[in-house]
Parts: structure tokens; sequence; C-alpha cells
């Protein structure tokens, strides 16, 4: 059970000793399903969540050690409606539980040549730093931003912000009338291209396809709606830590009677005429149910949780086809130093992009000259690092697994690499004020989080058509089966999960007679 605080160990074991008849089992407590277990709660179903390890959020988690405090998961927060909405939508204000605060600079880019430019939160200072760096691309942004809002209006109600099964969800009239608006069919590199002519700026909003793991040569043009969100409507950061709002969404959870149980992992999704019947745990376990919900990778999921022989549709041989999103290679680099040209948030771009994404999804190796990112939430929190020293999140895309990387064995030669290339990139010196280390590879990724193939998102979307392609939240081989997180519907990152099991909780109250305030096509509105 959940022993965070005794408050927490109360609620918990109430919740265990009263709901042994549970209506709803949610196997994983990522943001995804602690969001759909409180919708669901609310709408007075009996929930019960069990996750395999001894924290929630996921992978949303926090490294506390050695007087340093690292935030493991997202960083970065967009959309901050969207938690504002969950807690409405049960009677509870996001803003007296979290402390959402603005981040300006958004991120600060720094080039091999030492060229440097930063994303402003306000116009101004947005369109200063644009001007400076390169004046003819003034108004190719504002062109930019109108092209990825055509496209944001387009699918954001079909289908950021409904359930969505497939294709007859979303092809509708007002679909063929918006369609030629997603331009899918061209690359987002090259639709950014259109815009910008700075090599810089184009490297700068071509990123945004690392968001949902892809590369920008080769996901579709539709994912510009991913930046139009950001400068839009800016970037956001929780006090405390990110790994707040997963513990903000635990309590939530826990003061509506939800039971969450942690360390008991999940082994099978047992299955009977049909139609889901409950599951078994690792100790042999068995927990009956009326509907499960996969809070689980869903590629994963269906590989190693649902017997072959109960997924006609979803078979091996259609799993094992789906490129997977990049993975992560991560170090957690506690400083004893200060490096004042650090933003909260730092791009180190590589030279070569192309050859940068070439090596992840074509070659299945880490690049050897990559982009870094460095995040130093000391700048937002003081009490993340002791004083004078700094708490480095520092982050490189890396292949999923795969035969052709010995992350095992050649895990320490690419940390040595990595830090010699922050020294170059701005960071002189680094590797001798090191005093805390921890080390995070794709493999980490793959046995503790159960991210298919060390994925971080699931399945890439380095197609044009990936978006429908991913498993839907509702399963079409079981009934009652469900899927909730980054790796389903519609897609990974923090607001997008939430919407996950937002679409989740309607799809199960659209088919439960009597579900209390789960109305399908209920809208979803901005507080």
């Amino acid at each position: 059970m959940v022993r965070a605080t005794p408050a927490h160990r109360t609620l918990a074991l109430f919740s265990y000793n009263t709901c042994m008849n549970t209506d709803i089992l949610i196997v994983g407590a990522g943001l995804g399903g602690l969001a759909a277990a409180v919708r669901l709660r609310a709408a007075g179903f009996r929930v019960r969540v069990l996750e395999k390890n001894e924290r929630v959020g996921g992978k949303m988690n926090v490294v506390r050690a050695a007087g340093y405090t690292f935030d493991t998961g997202p960083s970065l927060f967009t959309m901050p409606w969207v938690v504002r909405e969950l807690f409405a939508a049960v009677g509870r204000d996001a803003d007296a539980a979290l402390e959402i605060v603005p981040v300006d600079p958004v991120c600060r880019y720094v080039w091999p040549d030492g060229t440097r430019w930063e994303h402003h939160a306000s116009l101004p200072g947005l369109m200063h730093e644009i001007t400076r760096l390169a004046p003819n691309d003034a108004a190719g942004f504002f062109r930019f931003m109108a092209f990825a809002a055509r496209i944001y209006a387009a699918t954001a109600e079909p289908f950021l912000l409904k359930p969505f099964r497939g294709w007859r969800d979303f092809v509708t009239p007002r679909f063929v009338r918006d369609a030629p608006a997603l331009d899918p069919l061209h690359t987002l590199d090259q639709a950014v291209r259109r815009y910008f002519r700075s090599p810089y700026l184009r490297q700068v909003f071509n990123r945004y396809a690392t968001y949902n793991g892809s590369s920008p040569y080769r996901a579709p043009a539709t994912f510009a709606i991913i930046p139009y969100i950001e400068f839009a409507e800016g970037g956001w950061y929780l006090k405390g830590g990110m790994y707040s709002l997963a513990e903000a969404l635990l309590q939530l959870a826990l003061d509506l009677g939800v039971d969450v149980e942690t360390n008991a992992e999940v082994t099978e999704v047992q299955v009977t005429n049909g139609q889901v019947s409950g599951v078994r745990l690792a100790q042999g376990r068995e927990i009956r149910a009326e509907r499960v919900v996969l809070n689980v990778d869903a590629l994963h999921a269906l590989r190693h949780l649902v017997a072959p022989e109960h997924r006609r549709h979803w078979t091996d041989r259609r799993i094992d086809r789906f490129e997977p999103s990049c993975s992560g290679f991560v170090l957690l680099l506690g400083i004893d130093h200060d490096y004042p040209d650090l933003a909260h948030h730092n791009i180190f771009f590589s030279p070569d992009y192309p050859a940068e994404f070439k090596a992840i999804f074509d070659l299945h190796v880490p690049a050897p000259d990559p982009t870094i990112y460095v995040a130093a939430t000391v700048r937002s929190d003081p009490h993340h690092a002791p004083a004078g020293g700094m708490n480095l999140f520092v982050l490189v895309n890396a292949p999923a697994t795969n035969g052709r990387f010995d992350w095992e064995r050649e895990a320490g030669g690419y940390r040595d690499l990595v830090v010699r290339v922050m020294e170059r990139r701005g960071l002189p010196n680094v590797g001798q004020y090191i005093r805390f280390e921890q080390r995070i590879t794709p493999l980490d990724f793959a046995e503790h989080y159960h991210g298919w193939r060390g994925a971080l998102y699931g399945p890439s979307s380095n197609q044009p058509l990936a978006a429908f392609l991913r498993p839907p939240i509702v399963s079409p081989d079981v009934r009652n089966l469900y899927f909730v997180g980054g790796a389903t519907h519609p897609g990974g990152g923090i607001p997008l999960v939430l919407l996950s099991g937002r679409a989740v909780a309607h799809a199960i109250g659209a088919a439960t007679a009597g579900a209390k305030g789960l109305a399908p096509g209920n809208a979803l509105h901005k507080s």
C-alpha cells in the first residue's frame, strides 16, 4: 500500500478494506492511470490501482540524494488548464494543491559556434530574440503560428479532447473539410523550412518532434501543433518539483476513496469468454474485476500481459512491426559549482541534426555528437541543490533497445562522451565538479517502467498516419479492456496522458448504464 505519509497509509488501508468488490482495476499508477482513477471514482465506480514500483507516477519520478533533488521524468509543463480541468471535474481546486509558475526564458539554446538564442514567454521578448538572430524570419514566425493554429483547430476537438477508437471517430464532414490543414504528406522539417530561413530557427522548431520521440525528418508536419502550443501558451513549472503533480494526483485519488497498492506487479490479464475477468499478480494472487484499464505501455501490455489467443487484431506480428519512439540516456549530476549562463531549461545543439536522427532511427545507435538537454530546477527551486551547487538533469535522445548497442557494457563510455561534449559546448570542467551521479539508460526504461523496447513514448510518429495507428483506448479484442497513457490515444507528454485518462473514463462511462458525470461527448472546457 502507499506509505508516503501516515495520512496516505490510513486512506489506502481504509479503501483496501472496504472496496474488495472492485468495479475497475487500473494497472499502473502513472499520470494517465491516476487521472482515470480520479474521474471514475468521482463518477461512482469502485476503483483499485495496482502499481509495480514502490512509488506512483510512472516515468514521472524523483531522486533525492546527497542534498540534490532531481525530477527524472517530464521537466516542462504545458497546457496547465488540463490539470485545472481535471481537479475542477471532481470539485477540487488544482491551485490549492499545486503551485503552477511560468518559466522565462522557456528555454535557452546554444550552438557549437557559440550562437545563443532564448525562447521568451512574452511576445515582445520573443520577437526581440527572433529579430536579433534572424530579422527576415519575424514574419515567417507569425505565418508558421497561423499554419499550426489551423492544425490545432482541426485536431483539438475530435482528436485531443474526445475518446478516440479509430478512423470512424475521426472521419466526419468536419474532418473532410479540415484535412488539408493537417499537412500529413510533408514532414515537420519541410513545413519548418517553408517559414524559416535561419538554420538556427529551423533547428529550434524541428526539435519539437522529439517531444513524442520522433524525427523531424520523418514525422508529419501535423506535429507543428507541438511548438504552437508551447509558443502560444508558454512553459510552466511546479514549485517543489514536477513530481509534485504525481503526489497531488495520488492524494486526490486517496481522498476520493481510490484504493492504491504499490509493489504489486501484474503479470497477466485474465480473460473469460472474450471478456476481461481480472488480473494475476507476480505473487500468484488473483483479483477479479468487471473492467481493467492498462496504464502500461500499450505495446508491452499487449505483448506480455494479454495471451496471444485473445488478440485477434493485435497479434505479436503486428506489434513487432511497430517502430518504437526514441528512448533516452540520462545523467543526474549533482555539482558543487554554478554556471551563471545556465537557465532552468537549456539545449546544447549538435552541429549536424540530420546525422543525429539518422544514427538513432536508421543505424539504431546513439549519436556520436548528440544534442544535449540540461534542466537545472535549482533556478526555480534553490533548495534542490546545496548552496553554490546545481542539480543537472542531462538528457540525450537515444535509440530504443536493439542488438546494435550494448548499454550494459558501453554506457560508461557514452557517459564520458556526453560529459566531454558538455564541456566543449559551454560547461567547462563540469566533470571535475561532479559530487553525485546517477545514470539511467534505455534498459532501465524497459525494465523499471516496462517501456516497450525502452521507448519513452510507445510507437514513433515517423509516418503520416502514425497517430491513427496507435493502440486505441478500447481493446477491439477483449471486452471491457482499456488502455491509458502515452502509448495510446492521444500520445505522450503530461497534458496528453491526462487527456488520455479523461478519454478512457468517458469511454467507460458511455459503456456503463448509470455512470454519473461521464456522458459521452461531454465538452472539455479550459478553466
